[in-house]
């Protein structure tokens, strides 16, 4: 925690505090940038100096403010568990004491002592129970569920059995310390996780020279050296070099991934062999891992409308416990009947079940490279009924590739190749990339154009050149009749649709070239998982041409598709096919941030997803792999499941406890003992979410001995 702060001096905009504190300082500079009008905030560790850096208006007393509050909430929290860790403590070795001194003839004469022991014990380490339930019912005139905790334990001190008291307190604080164990364990692992941690980096000069530096002084454009086992300081490209690269804290993909020159990488990521030099592209708050982080933190705010209904009923069933306890003494005369109906209640179970169960699933999203904006949509999710696919860079890679090549007129396909790279060399566009990609996998020469020649582009049909004296055009067939290419004899022969590049040389057809938009690896199983979770309807959205969109919706056996949609269409079909039941669209681009934004569950997904499409979202993918959708579908599922039967347990457990109780049947102690341990049970069947199910696949590649 932080042991004390000061401030150093301040100016409009910047201010410098010294602070000594044992968290790391990547956590100082996460709780300081969670101040409003903070923009950034750097912390050296070994000066203990903090620059802040903030809105004008921000002024230094706002500041001193903000680090009395938290000084002060942490010091609340942490004497708090103290208190509760003492309760437990206390509380149980009175009781265990009451317990001997009862059983022993030898020490009858302690029972008095003991006894006004258990009632000190229980009132002193029952203060902040007292002081919530009676404030909330003078503040809002209706008990809550310290309320009916406190009356229990002094209707059990003053009917002469303070066990039954010590009971309460006891399970009480062990519930509420699990609820929150379970909590920060959850919290401590997303930043664990997220955290880059890089304190140093080898910076290259001017000179070429390679100089250690404080990570947060690295700046857009400088060149960083990796060496093994060190983790990557910021989002960049690698320049040189070669390696094998851990991505599972950024991605969520267990495989390592083999990167060279011109690969991206991740800071956070740690390089497991190789060596690599990278142009950081961005620093500090900007990377992808401190995006993710801030993410992750704001989520924990966002509560599904199941955790308000179960909050609801659960507050509603306070006065019942009072009802049920004043009807069996009416008709008892027991007090101690009246008081098991007080010491066993359903807010405990229902309340902290619930929140533990949402989020823990958000730490196991967050666990396979999922970040999940807010708990509403893990209930969204488990709802779902449709799922609507963007086509380009979702459900393909978004990347061109040769599928085929037709010979005609007696060439071969590696002469249609040869000649339509020569066109294509020096382009930009995609498919030339594609056509050269696939002369070099061939191992052809591709040989220069003629010297005076000047490469001819025809906007939106084709590009032509010279070889040798005679014309290469490379383009549409419609281009290819423009430039007087004969075709027509060649037509009955052609079986290639519209995604197609056709290639001319001499004035003659000589071959076309079948280009395709690979689909993603794994996303055949993905649509197959999604329909084994229940999803009654997989579309796809996409702008490209019909043909091209039927044919890859028959591949993946879709259910139906709309082509040559525009942003705007895109989000109209969103909007109608959500007005029948629950809507996921899955996209990446800055054409899908209107439909990501209508749907009930936005989801962007993928490495090459634009800043836009992140932003309207509700859920992001970090990983190239459409395998996470249908696993948070499911886990959605068992997260409500596991509410579910929370929910049915601690009615049926309780309940029959209270009737127990109400017949005579259990003491008072018993009842409070059952009751606590359900809470506890159900807390802990909540929390299982959180480390269960894992499965992996793939071998993880060990560092290098």
């Amino acid at each position: 925690m932080i042991n004390s702060v000061k401030i150093v001096h301040g100016l409009p905009g910047r201010s410098r505090l010294t602070l000594k504190s044992s968290m790391r300082p990547v956590l100082i500079e996460c709780l300081f940038r969670e101040m409003s009008g903070v923009y950034s905030a750097i912390y050296n560790e070994v000066t203990g100096s903090l620059i802040l850096s903030h809105d004008c208006k921000l002024s230094l007393k706002k500041i001193s403010l903000f680090i009395k509050r938290y000084l002060m909430t942490k010091v609340k929290n942490e004497k708090k568990a103290w208190s509760q860790y003492l309760s437990i403590v206390v509380c149980t070795g009175v009781l265990l004491t009451g317990w001997y001194v009862s059983r022993n003839p030898l020490f009858k004469m302690w029972e008095p002592i003991v006894h006004n022991a258990a009632i000190a014990a229980t009132l002193l380490t029952s203060i902040d129970v007292f002081r919530d339930g009676g404030l909330h019912v003078l503040k809002k005139h209706k008990p809550n569920a310290n309320t009916l905790t406190a009356s229990s334990i002094l209707a059990a001190i003053y009917i002469g059995n303070p066990a039954s008291a010590l009971v309460i307190t006891v399970m009480s604080a062990v519930s509420e310390l699990l609820t929150q164990h379970t909590t920060e364990k959850t919290r401590n692992y997303i930043r664990s996780v997220l955290q880059l941690n890089t304190q140093y980096a080898w910076r290259i000069n001017p000179k070429g020279e390679e100089e250690k530096v404080e990570a947060k002084k690295v700046m857009v454009s400088d060149f960083i050296k990796v060496y093994v086992g060190e983790k990557v300081p910021v989002d960049g490209r690698v320049t040189a070099g070669a390696g094998v690269v851990d991505e599972s804290c950024i991605t969520g993909e267990y495989m390592a991934k083999q990167v060279a020159s011109s690969f991206k990488v991740y800071a956070g990521s740690i390089l497991q062999s190789g060596e690599l030099t990278i142009e950081a592209e961005k620093v500090g708050d900007d990377t992808a891992i401190s995006r993710i982080l801030h993410l992750l933190e704001d989520a924990q705010e966002k509560r599904a409308p199941i955790q308000n209904m179960t909050d609801a009923v659960a507050e509603k069933m306070v006065p019942v416990s009072f009802g049920l306890a004043l009807l069996t003494f009416l008709f008892t005369k027991n007090i101690n009947r009246a008081l098991s109906m007080l010491v066993i209640d359903f807010v405990c179970g229902i309340k902290l079940s619930t929140a533990t169960a949402l989020y823990a699933s958000i730490g196991k999203a967050a666990k396979k490279g999922a970040i999940v904006k807010g708990s509403n949509y893990i209930e969204s999710m488990s709802k779902l009924k449709t799922v609507i696919l963007d086509k380009t860079g979702t459900i393909t890679e978004g990347l061109p590739i040769v599928q085929d090549v037709q010979a005609y007129n007696g060439f071969t396909s590696e002469q249609v190749l040869k000649f339509a790279a020569v066109a294509e060399k020096n382009s930009s566009h995609p498919i030339a990339d594609a056509i050269l990609k696939k002369a070099k996998d061939c191992g052809i020469i591709i040989p220069n154009r003629d010297q005076n020649s000047q490469l001819r582009t025809f906007i939106g049909k084709g590009i032509g050149a010279d070889l040798d004296g005679k014309q290469i055009f490379v383009g549409s067939l419609r281009f290819m009749q423009e430039m007087k290419v004969n075709v027509e004899q060649l037509l009955h022969k052609i079986d290639i649709e519209d995604h197609a590049v056709y290639v001319a040389y001499n004035s003659s057809l000589i071959g076309a070239i079948s280009i395709i938009d690979k689909i993603r690896s794994g996303m055949n199983t993905t649509v197959q998982h999604l329909r084994q979770q229940g999803i009654q309807e997989i579309v796809m959205l996409t702008g490209d041409k019909r043909v091209v969109a039927r044919e890859t919706a028959n591949r993946l056996g879709l259910d139906w598709y709309h082509a040559e949609a525009l942003p705007g269409e895109k989000a109209d079909f969103v909007k109608k096919y959500g007005q029948r039941h629950t809507v996921m669209m899955v996209g990446d681009g800055i054409n899908d941030a209107p439909a990501l934004a209508h749907a009930q569950i936005g989801v962007t997904m993928g490495s090459k997803r634009t800043d836009i499409a992140s932003e309207a979202s509700d859920i992001i993918i970090t990983a190239d792999n459409p395998a996470i959708i249908p696993e948070l579908v499911g886990l959605s599922k068992l997260t409500m499941a596991k509410i579910k039967q929370n929910f049915i347990a601690t009615f049926l457990i309780n309940g029959a406890a209270i009737l127990l109780g109400a017949l005579g049947m259990i003491t008072p102690v018993w009842g409070a003992a059952v009751h606590n341990a359900a809470t506890i049970g159900v807390v802990l069947n909540s929390a299982a979410l959180l480390w269960k199910g894992d499965k992996r696949s793939g071998t993880k590649i060990l560092y290098p001995a």
